[in-house]
């Protein structure tokens, strides 16, 4: 299932640099606008799966998972 996330993005002198709204943390820059959105893809990939398998470890065993619709 693919999700949406919105980038704050903005051109500083000779970078681009932007942040994921939704995710604290994750922000990335890059020489042009499209390598600038390809790190922040690849950082909120990364983010996400820490944070899965953080609370899965932290569940330990004998838990259920939820989809929680906003």
């Amino acid at each position: 299932m693919k999700r949406t996330f919105n980038a704050v993005i903005k051109r500083d002198a000779d970078w681009w640099i932007g942040w994921v709204e939704e995710i604290p943390g994750v922000n990335s820059q890059g020489k042009t606008r499209a390598e600038l959105m390809r790190n922040l893809r690849s950082a909120l990939k990364e983010a996400l799966e820490f944070n899965r398998e953080e609370a899965r470890a932290a569940a330990e065993s004998d838990f259920e998972q939820a989809a929680i619709l906003v």
